[in-house]
């Protein structure tokens, strides 16, 4: 009996993960408010009525998908926060692990994109929730450091709120960069500067199309590191008044 269950458990987590990635291709190209729920069953080969033992309705599954989305990159950069020291590094390595998620994951950056003021309200809430948890851990990593500088908790959050705002804007930036020479991705695994100079070198290399790639998506990086700085140097100067 257990093995029987055992098989029908692992056969509905297939389904259900089958339902999950045809959504996501097929939001490549449209908004989650003009997908119809046959169009993404069709793409796995089940019944209507089969999408109904995993999720209530297309919100349900698009709020799955921000859980999904965001959720890799929300303790990725956590751990960035927690793990460098010095602004000057805190910067490249925030970048860089930026342009290499959107690199392993541009559907699930392209979604949330579109998503985040899209026209669905669940996953629009869902998206904000997730973003204000990320803002949590980022000023919860600042406090230590702001508070011995004399600033307040709402102040702290703000500026947690700006970097994470920026982080998204700039997963943004890479995605559309990536867009335009399709065939330019560059290498994975950045953690650094160098590591980006190395991975959009590697686009260079694949031919013209890449290597207008691999300028689009330095022009980019330098971009998002001399904002974050400016960010970073305001920080330094706020409580000076």
């Amino acid at each position: 009996m257990s093995h029987r269950c055992g098989v029908r458990q692992a056969q509905k987590e297939k389904t259900r993960r089958a339902l999950l990635d045809a959504a996501l291709r097929l939001l490549e190209d449209q908004s989650l408010s003009s997908l119809g729920l046959r169009e993404v069953t069709r793409a796995v080969g089940v019944a209507p009525a089969a999408f109904y033992r995993h999720f209530r309705d297309l919100s349900d599954l698009g709020v799955a998908l921000v859980e999904e989305s965001l959720g890799s990159l929300h303790h990725m950069i956590g751990a960035i926060l927690a793990g460098q020291d010095g602004d000057a590094e805190r910067i490249d390595a925030t970048v860089a692990a930026v342009a290499d998620h959107v690199r392993r994951y541009p559907a699930h950056i392209r979604f949330i994109a579109r998503e985040r003021h899209g026209g669905v309200r669940a996953v629009r809430e869902a998206i904000a929730a997730e973003l204000d948890r990320f803002a949590d851990e980022v000023a919860t990593d600042f406090c230590p450091r702001l508070s011995a500088e004399d600033w307040p908790p709402e102040d702290v959050r703000m500026l947690a709120e700006l970097y994470v705002d920026h982080m998204v804007m700039t997963a943004t930036a890479f995605l559309e960069a990536q867009a335009e020479h399709p065939g330019a991705a560059g290498a994975s695994g950045a953690s650094g500067a160098a590591d980006v100079e190395d991975a959009v070198g590697a686009a260079g290399a694949a031919g013209p199309a890449g290597a207008a790639g691999a300028e689009d998506e330095r022009r980019v990086a330098a971009t998002a590191r001399k904002q974050l700085l400016l960010i970073s140097l305001g920080r330094h100067h706020w409580r000076d008044g």
